[in-house]
């Protein structure tokens, strides 16, 4: 029996109009279906959950289950925008593709609603490549007020607008193309108050909705152009709800429902109790956020005025994908993917430079290294704010094997002002270790200066390899620096130092030079760069040297040596940033 995933949002005053919402999808739903509800709340109390197991046992094709989602809204809550009225509930939907990463199809439901239709017809709709499936929003093609501010402010189609109260979602696109983080992104530039969440989504979707037929979402509002009989879904919005007003459209289906859950006789009595002061101020609030749109529709700065400052979807995927390798504890593996490549063979690396021709290549590569990073410098593409620790570089007299947290394409060119600043660059050449693909494969301006600028690829064939290890000790021995990142991955932006891999630590053991631990710190400066991100501000701290012990053995140092490499950075972290290193990492 295939299942449905049907998901609701509320608090514990709410829960109970919930359960008149699920007992109407599953008197209209197909029997052919197994369907999983899942209540998302923060603070719904035992008493209202057991009533699930009448549902449950009268239906046997459901399973109902209560989700708790304080722990997102605790990491959520510095960038969610709260008007009075609203609870944190409304933002709840944006949880659901996160949360439940096996799923990769759901319906939100909102808790005003009821279902006359069989819902598995609303689930089969075929999503293609669109966000969401859902109904136009009739409060902005209905009302002039409205559809100016989503227009005028949003840059939007008021016409091209849903209503989020209802949604099948694509929650394996949700993932993908980061959703939850392109909300975030959204949040911090601007705050949507009109509909908050709802102008977000449709923000988000623009483009990407495929439309369902506004059956599937009959809104209490302005006119309804269809027939009764072909509602499939009735949703009573603003202040129409049939427990505070007489005489709401189509009422007589929440009271049929209603009558079928224990809370019928409660629901009259909250009717029959709501004093027209209330009913006042709930009409009032519609005309409140009429006034709302209008002001926003007039400010000076609207949302279509920051729109150019979103952060790119790219960087949104790879830091998603941060977050994930980090939960799975994959933490040597690369969140971007590497250009297309191909082994290095033997004999095809000159990597001591020994031939004319190499030597010619690599001056004229460090030249017009040189040059670039004068640019970068200049225009700000790269900050480098300070460089502590020179004379720890300074002072080694031998070849050194330099170790650095890898978070960025051009942090080796930082590496390179600290060589710089720190070294008498006549006596001393510097390398850095890089990847084979980068060496063979690498397009274009960068790729030249991988393959000519004192680069050492790491090669994958055994007797390439074999020359890549013999010039690297020969580099050491020489005295020069050999520039190896030990976490083997680059993370964007990654501040926290990553477990260490052996590599080069292995080579420090078998020259017997020591490890220069460099580890690079940032914060945001007032500049945003073409990814919509601040530019980071780096300082640079060049740690104290770490010897091989002579009294240890090679494996005894190789274990020393990385040790005390990771317990260096891992102190400097927690000082800078004033916080204890800890990993997410899902417990099995």
């Amino acid at each position: 029996m295939e299942n449905i995933h049907i998901f609701f949002a509320c608090d514990d005053r709410f829960v109970k109009f919930t359960y008149v919402t699920l007992k109407s999808i599953m008197e209209n739903a197909s029997k052919d279906y197994f369907y999983n509800f899942y209540i998302l709340n923060t603070d719904i109390k035992e008493d209202n959950k057991i009533l699930s197991k009448s549902f449950v046992k009268e239906y046997k094709n459901i399973k109902i289950e209560f989700v708790d989602v304080s722990n997102y809204l605790v990491q959520m809550k510095d960038v969610l925008p709260l008007r009075d009225y609203y609870s944190n509930a409304t933002y709840y939907r944006l949880f659901i593709a996160e949360m439940f990463k096996d799923i990769d199809k759901a319906i939100y439901i909102d808790s005003d609603t009821i279902v006359k239709g069989d819902i598995s017809k609303l689930y089969n709709v075929n999503l293609e490549n669109n966000l969401v499936g859902a109904c136009h929003e009739q409060a902005m093609v209905q009302n002039d007020v409205f559809g100016d501010y989503v227009n005028i402010n949003l840059g939007l189609d008021r016409y091209n607008y849903f209503n989020a109260g209802m949604l099948v979602i694509n929650t394996k696109l949700f993932r993908e193309e980061c959703v939850l983080d392109q909300f975030c992104d959204i949040v911090s530039l601007y705050e949507c108050k009109v509909t908050q969440d709802e102008d977000y989504l449709n923000i988000i979707c623009k483009d990407r909705i495929k439309w369902v037929g506004d059956n599937w979402n009959t809104e209490i509002y302005g006119d309804i152009k269809y027939d009764e009989k072909d509602i499939n879904m009735i949703h009573y919005i603003m202040w129409h709800k049939p427990w505070h007003f007489s005489g709401v459209e189509y009422e007589d289906y929440f009271w049929k429902y209603a009558k079928m859950t224990p809370f019928y006789n409660e629901f009259k009595e909250i009717l029959n109790n709501y004093s027209d002061d209330l009913r006042l101020r709930d009409k009032g609030q519609a005309e409140k956020l009429e006034a709302l749109a209008i002001s926003e529709t007039n400010k000076e700065i609207k949302y279509v005025d920051v729109i150019h400052k979103r952060k790119s979807l790219d960087r949104l995927q790879v830091l998603s994908r941060i977050r994930q390798y980090e939960n799975e504890n994959r933490f040597s593996e690369d969140v971007e993917l590497d250009p297309p490549s191909r082994p290095i063979k033997a004999g095809e690396v000159d990597y001591t430079k020994k031939k004319i021709r190499s030597k010619l290549k690599t001056k004229f590569a460090y030249f017009i290294a040189r040059r670039y990073l004068n640019r970068i410098n200049r225009n700000k593409t790269m900050i480098v704010k300070d460089i502590i620790g020179k004379e720890n570089l300074a002072n080694v007299k031998t070849g050194a094997v330099l170790t650095c947290n890898h978070f960025n394409a051009l942090d080796s060119f930082a590496i390179q002002m600290a060589y710089e600043a720190s070294c008498n660059t006549r006596k001393k050449k510097f390398y850095r270790v890089i990847r084979e693909g980068n060496y063979t494969s690498f397009p274009g301006f960068y790729g030249f200066l991988m393959r000519n600028c004192y680069t050492l690829p790491l090669a994958s064939s055994q007797s390439a390899l074999k020359e890549f290890m013999k010039s690297t000790n020969e580099i050491l021995q020489k005295g020069d620096l050999v520039l190896v990142y030990p976490e083997q991955s680059m993370w964007w932006n990654y501040k926290k130092p990553k477990p260490l891999q052996k590599g080069a630590f292995q080579f420090a053991v078998n020259n017997n030079v020591p490890v220069v631990p460099c580890f690079i710190t940032m914060k945001d400066s007032d500049l945003i760069g073409k990814d919509g991100f601040n530019i980071q501000e780096y300082t640079i701290h060049i740690l104290k040297p770490i010897y091989p012990d002579p009294l240890k053995s090679k494996n005894e140092n190789l274990n020393y040596l990385m040790e005390e490499n990771y317990r260096m950075w891992v102190e400097l972290y927690e000082k800078t940033y004033n916080t204890k290193l800890e990993y997410n990492i899902a417990l099995a």
